[in-house]
């Protein structure tokens, strides 16, 4: 009876490895929603017609970068995987997180989800990133089987060719869900503004490389078997230095002014936070002030120790600065910027997927981020995390 036992289980396993699904998961840092509607993007036209596509994707709040990259690998809200911001301070020890600091980075005490690439790994799939925010923690059971450490200017087609070269591995060795990263439209529409010539370089540059990796992909005769999923964890708003606000000019100086532009954290001295929010609320034009236990439910922005005691967030295309922001504001050229109410169009994101795991020509609403991870879950065959904020209900019809 053993034997027979031993024999099923190793059949078993042999099937559930050749039925092991591909997918890469591309993220195009900023691409707007309706940056689509160009006529720019005849690949990404492609796989929407031979795949599923959203309205939109609704990030979490604040619509920033990292926060937004861990709410579609974690199926958290930032308040809950710890990530609230691109930077932000500890208030109890005044230790900073910061994208451009890289120790930080890749610190494991600052991130409480589970990406899926840890949950993959612990049930037998193979995993890689090349580039996500979280990837690059020095923790075996934390970071993918294999993962590029970021560079910002390491060539698109090398990132694509490695994606390739991973493919390309004997079976046995090579991963089955896969990452990658691309920063353009982020990167121009923060220089340029979202309705510039340079911004749609980068939407055409974005597609071309789409292309790209679908013809790849046929040369190795895994595009059939592949599921190709692009998103963008925000989208991005025009802004000018004609419409700011200075806070301190209405506070005065404060212990913690944490973060400038659409969202700024205030922690008044001890005994000071009626007073300091009182003084803004009288002041309340293109911006609004919470108390963190007052922040709306919609935002689930309030259940983290490090959000401070007072949050202001800005009417889109306004930004929030502080006295040192002000006085080299003259020297600050960018056009756009994002982290404003994730409910606002602008901020939206873009979801195509296609492949086997997917419908065909299916074109759906606004569909959330923290949604990604348990259909990521459902695709693999996998037991997600009980602990995550995404629902499964939200978005499972987009699969055959």
């Amino acid at each position: 009876m053993k034997k027979y036992l031993l024999i099923f289980l190793i059949f078993a396993g042999t099937i559930f490895a050749q039925n092991k699904p591909y997918l890469i998961l591309i993220s195009f840092d900023g691409f707007r929603w309706d940056y689509l509607d160009r006529g720019l993007t005849p690949n990404l036209n492609y796989l929407k017609e031979n795949g599923v596509s959203a309205l939109s994707l609704k990030p979490s709040f604040p619509s920033k970068t990292f926060p937004n990259h861990l709410s579609i690998i974690t199926g958290m809200y930032p308040e809950n995987h710890g990530v609230i911001a691109n930077d932000f301070v500890d208030p109890f020890t005044l230790n900073k997180y910061s994208i451009r600091d890289t120790s930080a980075v890749r610190s494991d005490k600052w991130y409480l989800g589970e990406p899926f690439w840890a949950t993959a790994k612990r049930q037998g799939i193979k995993t890689a990133s090349y580039f996500w925010p979280g990837s690059e923690i020095p923790l075996e059971h934390k970071h993918p089987t294999y993962f590029e450490h970021y560079e910002h200017n390491r060539n698109y087609d090398i990132r694509i060719e490695g994606v390739i070269n991973w493919l390309k591995l004997p079976y046995n060795e090579r991963p089955n869900f896969i990452t990658l990263y691309f920063d353009a439209a982020d990167t121009y529409g923060h220089r340029y503004g979202p309705n510039s010539p340079e911004v749609n370089s980068a939407i055409s540059k974005l597609d071309s490389l789409t292309g790209s990796l679908i013809a790849k992909l046929k040369e190795i005769n895994l595009y059939d078997s592949t599921n190709v999923m692009i998103v963008s964890d925000h989208g991005m708003a025009e802004i000018d230095n004609q419409r700011s606000i200075n806070i301190e000019s209405i506070t005065g100086k404060q212990p913690i002014i944490d973060g400038i532009g659409p969202v700024m954290m205030i922690k008044p001295e001890d005994g000071q936070i009626e007073i300091v929010y009182k003084k803004l609320k009288e002041k309340e034009d293109h911006f609004k002030v919470y108390k963190r236990e007052e922040v709306p439910g919609n935002y689930h922005f309030s259940n983290n120790a490090f959000i401070l005691p007072l949050i202001l967030i800005a009417e889109p295309g306004w930004s929030l600065i502080d006295e040192r922001a002000a006085k080299r504001q003259n020297n600050y050229t960018n056009k756009g910027n994002h982290g404003y109410d994730n409910s606002h169009l602008d901020m939206h994101g873009i979801f195509i997927a296609s492949g086997p795991a997917f419908k065909q020509n299916y074109k759906t609403g606004t569909i959330k981020n923290v949604d990604i991870y348990p259909l990521l879950c459902k695709i693999f065959k996998i037991v997600p995390r009980k602990n995550i904020d995404g629902k499964l209900e939200n978005i499972e019809f987009l699969l055959k």
